[in-house]
């Protein structure tokens, strides 16, 4: 079989904002719904192994179909907002879509499911729409749906299904805002209501079944801060007559029947303990995965909860006296984060995982060396919003993204000591923002400008902590990163004071720990509240979501003032010289691009051309032409003007443009971008049509007296079939001198083109696909932005090549014949693809 021509080489997502939206499966795989998709997870080797894409809305519920021997799941189940539920079924390795069970007419909040005798599949699923359903999935590839039952206008918000003890017979637990817990049996396909738990005092969020020798345990959790265990057991004949004996101390026995092929069976439920700790709303529980002893399946004692005090507490009962305590509390302390929606923990137990309310997940791992000690570890994370942007670093060591969740995140390659690979991951959050973010330009390797849902443009710089924490994690030298960013000036780090939106910088001097003297006598009240809450890291690792969140910001260095609406689009060249920027216009007078000097960081110049909002501009390779492409269906090129002795600044001036006779797109120009020679440029747009347009030479700059050439299409056009949104020139050239081009499309998928100057554009023959992404590579929803690497190979593998080179000739060739390529998108996601030209 022929190498697959686009690898994913990193998926940088994050869990959505619901409670049963995470599951860690018995095989070690984490599954979790990220947008319209399910990421299945590795903690281990740290990436996201695959993306399940199916639903046509965020996925709410997601739950592995657990095997009673423990082996690794086949079967995955995962309810949305499109009111479906699909189950997932491994086959050679993948998951593919097996059966979708559709009847729901609201967003499924929560699923549980189990394996019948006869290896059929077992759904419980609850909805919005009040009605809890119960489903029978079978090899056959349908869903029958057996029972439908309906809470009135109540909810419920979480379902549990396990087999009764000696039996074979389900039991559903459902829990909801009427604050109690239903348990249903199944008999004869029907759901019949056997009993109601009461107790407690608010919502009830979460509940998990635990089965240990013979007896049942039903965990419940509620927005009354408190956990309920309830224990269920067979009851024989000879139980009833020690009930009249008065004399003992007992709990209450609330006692069902259950008739299973014409035998009668009783079963009794009491309260086993109620759990307090938790200071807020408790999200989830989750009991222990059981493990094998000695040749059969034990359950554990060992309860996990969530909730949104921002902890998680590990219950287990005490040995000897029986009585339930709380073992461990691990969470984040301070943060200006709400708490956690849900729990898991993997199933040796050594490792515990928490989903939050941005959507990160945070993982803490058993210390093997110290009894009782958890430390966090190294977890994936990504925006939680749409991502609007990206850009690479000059040198293409990291990538900066900026998404409506109002962030800024820095992604890059990280090895673990003595690992092959490398894994990316977020190690800095340069900006945490009070504005949906829509786009940035990176100005040098440690240097960005961003711009927000605001009239102000934000320049980042990075401080001396993110430095050297680079230095460490890519294993480059600090001394050589420090020299080249201006080292004596910079700052430690940035913090953002409490009701501010800008990042202030923190220097060594404000790091000074007060002496007591000091503390004593406050000058001023503000003196008891300290302004920085920056420490200084020294990162070996990639850091957890707390530090994430305030120790890791940039500086901000300047405001730039000049526009009259919203940021749209922003772009820098490759000298390093100007930035140039558009904001949203619906007039001719708002719709100029204004350039910015990046030394002095004032405005230098205004370009007036288009009447609409530009969508987006490129400076050319060379630094000599700056393209931008508009809604008004027209794009304009503008050349900067030879240096005068009268003007230093570059001033720019439009040198073509097409109009409303000339433009050949017929709907908004999305996107553009040039070709690594900066001969040719390309436009697409929601017509669907792709363009190359050229030839923009400057052979006779020289002479001012020849006109420069007409720029027209110099390919022919390239239907791609839907909206294309984004478009990229790959900066190396393929084998054969043709361009490489990467096309994303509205509906998410990534197609690879090549093209060919020259040839006779009329008949199509200068466009060769060479390639697309599959199903599981593509994007779930709009492609936002692509991004090649700006040179060959492929991040994190060429460290330390530079010495001797001799015995390496053949690795550095093979390097070199892969390109990356990054993508951001609606549905969540920054995707890094490797991209072999040797297989085009």
């Amino acid at each position: 079989m022929a190498a697959p021509v686009i690898e994913t080489c990193h998926v940088a997502c994050c869990a959505n904002r619901t409670p049963n939206v995470v599951s860690w499966g018995r095989g070690g795989t984490i599954a979790f719904g990220t947008c319209n998709s399910v990421a299945l997870y590795d903690p281990q080797e740290r990436r996201v192994v695959a993306v399940l894409n199916g639903h046509t809305d965020r996925v709410n519920a997601v739950q592995w179909v657990h095997k009673g021997d423990g082996a690794p799941e086949c079967h995955l189940v995962s309810g949305g907002s499109d009111n479906r539920l699909i189950l997932w079924e491994a086959q050679n390795g993948k998951f593919i879509q097996s059966v979708e069970c559709k009847g729901h007419t609201g967003p499924v909040c929560a699923v549980d499911s189990i394996y019948t005798d006869d290896s059929k599949i077992l759904v419980a699923s609850s909805a919005s729409d009040s009605t809890v359903r119960l489903w029978l999935c079978s090899d056959t590839r349908e869903a029958e749906c057996l029972h439908n039952l309906s809470f009135g206008s109540g909810f419920m918000m979480d379902v549990s299904l396990v087999l009764l003890p000696g039996s074979r017979v389900p039991i559903l637990a459902c829990g909801g805002d009427d604050s109690r817990v239903h348990l249903y049996v199944q008999a004869n396909k029907q759901l019949q209501k056997a009993m109601t738990l009461q107790g407690h005092e608010d919502w009830v969020r979460g509940l998990a079944w635990a089965s240990t020798g013979g007896e049942l345990l039903l965990a419940s959790c509620s927005q009354d801060s408190l956990i309920r265990v309830w224990r269920l057991r067979a009851k024989s004949g000879t139980d009833t007559r020690a009930e009249d004996d008065h004399t003992v101390i007992r709990m209450k026995e609330d006692i069902f029947e259950v008739k299973e092929r014409d035998v009668s069976s009783a079963f009794a439920v009491s309260l086993e303990t109620v759990l307090a700790g938790h200071e807020n709303w408790v999200y989830g529980v989750h009991w222990q995965p059981p493990f094998y002893k000695g040749g059969e399946l034990q359950q554990p004692l060992s309860l996990l909860s969530a909730s949104m005090d921002k902890t998680m507490i590990l219950w287990a009962p005490e040995e000897g006296s029986g009585v339930w305590i709380e073992q461990v509390r691990v969470g984040e302390v301070g943060g200006n984060t709400l708490g956690f929606y849900g729990c898991q923990m993997s199933p040796d137990g050594s490792m515990i995982l928490a989903h939050a309310f941005h959507g990160a997940l945070h993982l803490w791992c058993k210390d093997q060396d110290s009894e009782g000690e958890w430390r966090p570890g190294v977890v994936i994370s990504g925006h939680f919003n749409a991502v609007q942007d990206l850009s690479w670093d000059p040198e293409g060591e990291f990538i900066l993204s900026v998404g409506s969740d109002q962030t800024t995140r820095l992604f890059t390659p990280w090895r673990k000591q003595h690992s092959e690979q490398a894994t990316w991951h977020e190690i800095s959050r340069p900006q945490i923002h009070g504005y949906d973010m829509q786009c940035l330009a990176t100005v040098g390797r440690f240097q960005f400008v961003s711009g927000a849902d605001e009239k102000v443009l934000r320049v980042f710089q990075a401080p001396r902590n993110f430095v050297e924490n680079f230095a460490n994690i890519s294993g480059t030298s600090k001394e050589k990163l420090l020299t080249s960013s201006d080292s004596a000036s910079l700052p430690e780090g940035a913090s953002t004071p409490a009701l501010g939106l800008s990042n202030k910088a923190v220097f060594q001097g404000d790091l000074v720990p007060k002496s007591s003297e000091e503390k004593e006598q406050f000058n001023s009240v503000s003196d008891q509240y300290q302004e920085s809450y920056f420490h200084p890291l020294n990162l070996t690792e990639p850091p957890p979501e707390d530090h994430l969140l305030q120790n890791t910001l940039w500086p901000e260095v300047q405001k730039l003032y000049g526009h009259g609406f919203e940021m749209f689009c922003l772009a820098s060249d490759s000298t390093r010289t100007v930035v140039a920027s558009a904001c949203k216009a619906s007039k001719a007078e708002h719709a100029a691009v204004l350039l910015w000097s990046t030394t002095t960081w004032r405005q230098l110049q205004a370009l007036p051309c288009h009447t609409l909002t530009v969508t987006q501009m490129a400076f050319s390779p060379d630094a000599q032409l700056l393209l931008a492409v508009s809604r008004d269906r027209t794009w304009s090129l503008w050349r900067r003007n030879v240096n005068t002795s009268e003007s230093p600044e570059p001033l720019f001036s439009l040198c073509a443009r097409t109009g409303k006779d000339t433009a050949v797109h017929s709907r908004i120009i999305w996107s553009c971008d040039w070709s690594p020679d900066s001969k040719y440029f390309v436009t697409s747009s929601r017509d669907k049509k792709v363009i190359v347009w050229g030839p923009c030479s400057l052979e006779n700059s020289g002479g001012d007296s020849v006109p420069p050439p007409e720029i027209k299409p110099c390919s022919s056009i390239l239907d791609v079939g839907d909206s294309a949104t984004a478009v990229a020139f790959c900066p190396v050239l393929c084998s054969d001198n043709s361009y490489l081009l990467s096309v994303g499309l509205e509906c998410g998928r990534i197609l690879l083109y090549r093209w060919r100057p020259g040839q006779e554009p009329a008949g199509g023959h200068d466009w060769s696909s060479c390639g697309e992404t599959d199903t599981s590579q593509s994007h779930a929803l709009a492609v936002k932005r692509l991004r090649w690497r700006p040179r060959a190979g492929r991040a994190g593998r060429q460290n330390g090549k530079k010495d001797g080179q001799t015995d390496r000739e053949s690795e550095i060739e093979e390097e070199s014949s892969w390109v990356q390529l990054a993508s951001a998108s609606v549905d969540h996601s920054v995707k890094i693809f490797n991209i072999n030209k040797r297989a085009l």
